[in-house]
């Protein structure tokens, strides 16, 4: 398509960006359900901290990545070198419907100069969820039942890619002891972070430990990964230690924001069709490894929104197409995913970029 014709340039631009990084709604609050306003007293206090919790992680911060292994359990495999970076990211409320808080991360770079704006992760929180996001390996997911026992008190945390794709989801609770509000759940499996992703082949998934602390500076994400090869006898490649620390900073300048009201719209039709497909079972990706044929694509429809080359609707229509091309219900195995993962997509050259 015709629209497409920078593709690969916008794909060297983002790729670079992700390689540093690990990785119908209406904004503003909505009424309480009956269920949560008819809480005991103490329950419904610890509910509101927990909120709060959730909330604090909205604002404008300068944000560092960390990521070190740390214990190779493999013969022969020696432990890479730190991986840290650092960029200014903005994270705004997408919705909120007390029960339900869904927040939006965006990068706000600069490069040669000139402002450029990544839309990047999203984090959706639900309150004693019924079903929770699991990744069962090789680009494909599906939603997890959650039984009252496991999710009482307690609230998921479903985090999705840049294209608003599924990445991976936990169930914990948040505590508040000692003055200290954080929520840590069990170890989840995920896919590989776009930091390996478009450089290794030699591990398949990552089980992690995602832990979430409110600071006095803002907020940390502490991650203890095992990274996981899924071929033959499963086995644990090496641990890792990662630490997303969000630094408050005054306002960013408005780029990020201007992005977001351009093209929130859009993206929200987007996340119905994942939704959607959500909704049909276990679900995945036609290709594997790094999606760059998918996410680059929609993020180039997305800024030629911001830029008036394209109308919402119109982008949305393509936007359809690319999704029905890049997803499918049809997964197969396992083994058959994590097969595919190892070889280029058909007739997809993966940019320079995404290769140092």
């Amino acid at each position: 398509m015709s629209m497409f014709k920078g593709v690969a340039k916008a794909a060297v631009v983002l790729s670079a960006a992700f390689l540093a990084f690990g990785c119908a709604t209406t904004e503003g609050s909505a009424p309480v359900g009956g269920s949560i306003a008819s809480m005991p007293a103490a329950e419904k206090a610890k509910f509101e901290q927990d909120r709060k919790a959730i909330l604090a992680m909205a604002g404008d911060y300068y944000v560092t990545f960390d990521f070190r292994e740390t214990v190779s359990l493999t013969p022969g495999y020696e432990l890479k070198k730190p991986k840290v970076s650092g960029a200014d990211e903005i994270v705004r409320l997408v919705e909120d419907r007390g029960d339900f808080i869904s927040l939006q991360h965006i990068l706000v770079m600069k490069m040669g100069g000139k402002p450029i704006v990544t839309k990047h992760w999203r984090q959706d929180w639900q309150y004693q969820p019924a079903n929770v996001l699991t990744f069962i390996g090789g680009n494909a997911w599906e939603m997890r039942p959650v039984s009252a026992t496991e999710r009482a008190g307690k609230w998921s945390q479903n985090v999705y890619q840049v294209e608003d794709s599924p990445r991976y989801g936990a169930v914990g609770a948040w505590t508040h002891d000692n003055g200290v509000s954080q929520w840590t759940p069990p170890a989840e499996m995920r896919p590989l972070p776009r930091r390996d992703q478009t450089t290794r082949k030699d591990y398949d998934a990552v089980l992690a430990v995602n832990r979430h602390t409110i600071t006095p500076f803002g907020w940390v994400q502490e991650e203890e990964n095992s990274k996981l090869v899924l071929r033959g006898d499963h086995h644990v490649l090496v641990r890792e230690i990662g630490v997303n620390s969000y630094k408050r900073v005054d306002p960013l300048p408005k780029d990020g924001d201007d992005y977001w009201n351009a093209t929130k719209e859009f993206w929200s039709y987007i996340r119905k069709d994942w939704d959607a497909l959500e909704a049909k079972g276990p679900f995945g990706l036609t290709v594997q490894g790094e999606p760059e044929p998918l996410y680059i694509p929609l993020l180039t429809l997305a800024d030629d929104i911001q830029s008036s080359k394209i109308t919402t609707q119109a982008a949305v229509v393509e936007a359809k197409k690319v999704l029905a091309q890049f997803t499918t219900t049809n997964i197969g195995t396992l083994a058959e995913r994590i097969t595919k993962a190892t070889t280029p997509a058909a007739g997809y050259a993966e940019p320079a970029a995404a290769t140092k």
